[in-house]
């Protein structure tokens, strides 16, 4: 009976190839494919500045900062 068995590896030397798991159940002749797999492409890093403009959703003017800071100091009393 044929059983096919999928495992990643690398071809360390012209003769040999390095697996990611070991191969289990399977001794005695075998037939090896070998197709080549690109990595995927490297994810371009995205500025911090995207990220937090992506984030921020409503912008605040200073002037809306202050006042707001301006209320909250106030209800403090004299504390």
């Amino acid at each position: 009976m044929e059983r096919t068995v999928i495992v990643n590896g690398r071809v360390t030397d012209d003769r040999h190839i390095e697996l990611d798991e070991p191969v289990t159940g399977l001794r005695g002749a075998v037939q090896v494919v070998l197709r080549h797999r690109t990595p995927p492409p490297a994810k371009q890093a995205e500025s911090v500045f995207d990220v937090i403009a992506r984030l921020a959703g409503v912008t605040r003017s200073k002037e809306n900062i202050d006042r707001q800071v301006r209320e909250e100091r106030e209800s403090w009393g004299d504390r």
